[in-house]
């Protein structure tokens, strides 16, 4: 059975830097679309990167192009988001996601889309203070 589990989430101060991991068994990441999705209370969660299997490039959301980077890390099947110059409204649950499906698109929302999903890990927090 396929699982992905987050870790590296914790307190940051704004304009400091965090790495998140994502250890994922069961499946081999370069296979699978590895995303990163984070949500705040009341509102929808919120597609920020994503390693495309198809082509290996990552996709971000305008969010947070610029300041976070994921890269994956084969050998030890884990996924990785590299978060700097983090701002108090980067404060959320972080999740990351795996989806099977082949994409060619070149746009970031077709990657982007938590529906297109089908596993996901339990989520670690991120707090950022000002």
């Amino acid at each position: 059975e396929a699982q992905l589990v987050e870790s590296g989430g914790g307190l940051a101060q704004a304009g400091g830097s965090l790495r998140l991991s994502c250890k994922v068994s069961g499946l081999a990441v370069d296979e699978y679309n590895i995303a990163w999705f984070r949500q705040t209370p009341g509102k929808d969660r919120e597609g920020i990167s994503c390693i495309s299997s198809a082509t290996g490039k990552s996709y971000y959301s305008n969010s947070v192009k610029g300041r976070f980077t994921t890269f994956n890390d084969i050998k030890e099947n884990t996924v990785y988001l590299e978060m700097d110059d983090l701002r108090p409204d980067d404060t959320a649950t972080y999740y990351c996601a795996a989806d099977g499906t082949l994409r060619l698109s070149p746009s970031a929302r077709d990657y982007l889309d938590p529906q297109e999903y089908q596993l996901w890990g339990q989520g670690t927090q991120v707090a950022v203070s000002s």
